[in-house]
């Protein structure tokens, strides 16, 4: 698959699909029995496509009122990892059925980018 047949495929509205913006609010109560709990909406966004490898990106984002910085986002890729309402299985099994030749992929280490927004990336290598 070409360079521009891949940057057509990622667009916010295939990201959006990937991790629809309702996730946040899924997760948080899941995790704590109560959304309004949460410190930061989780947005999916495309960083880079390269022959070998694409890099998405969960986006952190601080919610109005709350602390990112307090919230212990550092531990967040071995939950993402696993949990069921993040889905990265079911994650890398859409973009593989949208003709994407994926090999690999792995989480990195979550960086924070400012105190309103961390960013954790998924590094998905190419055939």
């Amino acid at each position: 698959m070409n360079q521009t047949a891949m940057d057509n495929i990622f667009t916010r509205e295939f990201c959006d699909d990937l991790l629809p913006p309702q996730t946040s609010d899924r997760f948080f109560e899941a995790l704590y029995g109560d959304m309004s709990d949460g410190a930061y909406d989780i947005q999916l966004e495309c960083i880079s496509i390269k022959p070998n490898r694409i890099v998405l990106a969960f986006n952190l984002t601080q919610r109005p009122g709350k602390c990112l910085v307090c919230s212990v986002t550092y531990g967040l890729p071995n939950v993402f990892a696993r949990h069921p309402l993040i889905n990265l299985k079911g994650m890398i099994q859409k973009i593989a059925d949208a003709g994407i030749p994926v090999k690999d992929w792995r989480l990195g280490e979550t960086s924070e980018n400012s105190s309103t927004l961390h960013v954790i990336p998924l590094y998905i290598d190419l055939e």
